[in-house]
């Protein structure tokens, strides 16, 4: 089955059928990558997607396949080709058997549910890390291992847990616990670090909001109030318990959050699309 979600897709800056998509071109070799979200037809925090990407670029030896202008061009010809409004895109540059490709094209949504943002999901610990955080790239085993523990635990996320015991990030989020309205996350070196994370940071900053930077110990996280993850589809989303830990989802702060993250969201619409 295609991970194509849609009639067309980008390769090399050519708009392809679907049908032509070769799932090699992503998962064989090595492939940095970034996943947005779609409004609207339009990528929220097109930018910070793209230096993030860049960064991981840099840090893996790799050649920039394409610059920020020509990722926006490519974006804007597969919305007019395919009209998704509210989707993810994914971003791929792979380099395999010294050829260098780049994707573009449309993710199947997973968004969280009305009813998971109010009563909050399940995660469970696990005892794995990234060997590279600061950059994103296709791990392979790590992303088959977490899927046999979300299925095994019927969970929405796990969460990584280092050798020393400390709590880094979710497998496709970032987490943040709270309390006393302090929030608490890892340190930015030891993590990939979410653009969604970096806006709540900033917003956190804005507001005279408390932010410590440390790795809670996995024994240590019924001591916090509330934990939530933050990242691209799940945007701010509250856990209601951690394998037998169990959290308050209801805090004003974390919906507080949420409301100022989405106006956040909205205004880096308008500065794409005035571009």
């Amino acid at each position: 089955m295609s991970e194509v979600y849609g009639n067309m897709f980008i390769l090399n800056g050519e708009l392809q059928p679907a049908g032509l998509f070769d799932s090699r071109l992503v998962y064989e070799g090595e492939s940095v990558y970034e996943v947005i979200r779609m409004v609207k037809g339009t990528p929220l925090f097109f930018s910070d997607h793209f230096a993030r990407l860049r960064n991981s670029v840099k840090l893996q030896k790799r050649e920039l396949l394409a610059d920020l202008a020509t990722l926006r061009k490519d974006i804007i010809a597969l919305t007019r080709s395919d009209r998704k409004k509210e989707s993810n895109i994914k971003i791929v540059f792979n380099n395999r058997d010294d050829e260098a490709n780049y994707l573009v094209y449309y993710l199947e949504p997973s968004y969280p549910s009305a009813e998971q943002y109010r009563y909050g999901v399940k995660g469970t610990l696990y005892h794995a890390e990234r060997k590279e955080p600061g950059s994103k790239v296709i791990n392979h085993k790590l992303r088959s291992a977490v899927t046999n523990i979300l299925i095994n635990e019927k969970a929405y996320e796990a969460i990584l847990v280092n050798e020393d015991g400390g709590i880094t990030e979710g497998s496709r989020s970032n987490i943040f616990f709270l309390r006393n309205d302090t929030l608490t996350t890892a340190p930015d070196n030891m993590i990939l670090s979410g653009i969604t994370r970096k806006h709540i940071i900033e917003i956190c900053l804005e507001n005279l909001i408390p932010v410590s930077y440390e790795c809670v110990n996995y024994k240590d996280i019924s001591l916090y109030d509330s934990v939530f993850m933050t990242g691209t589809s799940p945007m701010v989303l509250p856990f209601n318990c951690v394998d037998n830990n169990i959290f308050n989802v209801s805090l004003p702060l974390m919906e507080n959050l949420r409301k100022l993250y989405l106006k956040r969201a909205a205004e880096s619409l308008k500065h794409f699309r005035n571009e």
